[in-house]
């Protein structure tokens, strides 16, 4: 299926794409400045769709903006598929707030009714998503989200405040990505994902403890999927800066001992490997597990790349000098064996592997 990607290059544009990427089925197309401004390039890129996911908008700027600019982007979109005759399903990130009298509702609210005109005149679908706040690994702070602003500070060193206390519904990218995905195959005209509500102080305490526990390489309780959601966007702040992390060794005339890892409750599962040399294991992503890596003997590179993105790191550790590193939800990554001897390896993830839904997607670093 041929998908197209407006404000691909975004929060959410992001996210979504490294959802498409996980199904790996899909010819991915990505739509970034072309949408406003460079019609012919438009067309080239909108022209054989199967189906449109169109993320792009604005969600700050002057009131007239906010008013007008959603509704032209999803005309420049629909002028684009008029003119390559497309009849590819739109699916639209709508907000919560359409229709709600402010600048940005009433923009968003604008352009959905155009977007579900241009359905009916076309003959073609248009699918509604009444998305509510949204938050994920790698949001800018002071832009998408609160929890993103409370993530930067905290693991910054900063101790955030409350201004305003309310309750918000929020959501995950990753799980707002699956509902915008679900509505290509089919459904309602209007879906409306819900939200986790919560307030705002509550997250705040919550991302407070995730600090406190993950500066000393900690796995806080992570059962419930929002409270995981949470500590991952949290961690995505602490990387790669944390890495490798070195526990403290204790020694005696019997030799050395060390923590690997301290869950605050939760399911794990902890494995081994022995890899000789030159051996490469991984070269894949998670959407939402938390795993780790530590070295017990051996030379090892653990290399990590940003999905859909040349943005890479590496860390190169040792049996010889215990260090752990926890792989970031949505970085590919691997280890590779570079020195003489057998290399042995610890891995934990923060839950058993479902081999059904094993939530490990192929990437080559």
């Amino acid at each position: 299926m041929r998908i197209v990607v407006t404000g691909a290059h975004g929060f959410l544009g992001w996210h979504v794409r490294a959802a498409l990427r996980a199904r790996n089925t899909d010819e991915i197309v990505a739509v970034g400045r072309e949408l406003d401004g460079d019609p012919a390039a438009l067309d080239a890129l909108v022209a054989g769709a199967d189906a449109v996911l169109h993320l792009a908008g604005v969600n700050r700027a002057d009131d007239d903006e906010l008013r007008g600019t959603n509704e032209r982007l999803a005309r420049s979109l629909t002028g684009a598929l008029g003119r390559t005759g497309s009849r590819a399903r739109v699916v639209y990130s709508d907000s919560i707030q359409a229709g709600n009298g402010t600048p940005y509702g009433d923009g968003k609210a604008a352009a959905a009714a155009h977007l579900r005109a241009w359905a009916v005149d076309a003959g073609a679908g248009a699918v509604d998503v009444r998305l509510p706040n949204l938050f994920g690994e790698h949001g800018r702070p002071g832009y998408n989200s609160f929890v993103a602003t409370f993530c930067h500070s905290l693991a910054t060193g900063g101790q955030p405040t409350v201004d305003v206390d309310r309750e918000v519904p929020l959501l995950h990218a990753q799980d707002a990505a699956d509902h915008l995905l679900a509505a290509i195959e089919g459904g309602p005209d209007v879906v409306e994902p819900a939200g986790t509500p919560r307030m705002v102080s509550q997250v705040l305490a919550t991302l407070t403890t995730h600090r406190d526990l993950y500066a000393k390489a900690e796995i806080p309780d992570v059962d419930d999927p929002f409270d995981l959601a949470l500590f991952n966007t949290y961690r995505s702040y602490r990387f790669p800066q944390m890495f490798p992390y070195l526990p403290t060794v204790h020694a005696d005339q019997r030799g050395e001992l060390f923590e690997c890892l301290r869950a605050h409750r939760g399911q794990a599962q902890v494995f081994c490997s022995s890899s000789v040399p030159g051996a490469v294991r991984g070269n894949h992503f998670h959407r939402r597990k938390v795993e780790r890596f530590q070295v017990l003997r051996g030379e090892a590179v653990i290399a990590l790349r940003k999905v859909l993105t040349g943005e890479t790191i590496e860390f190169r550790v040792s049996g010889d000098t215990p260090s752990l590193v926890d792989m970031p939800t949505m970085w590919s990554h691997s280890i590779t064996n570079v020195g003489d001897s057998d290399l042995l390896t610890l891995f934990w993830t923060a839950d058993l592997l479902d081999q059904a839904s094993p939530d490990t997607y192929p990437d080559v670093v």
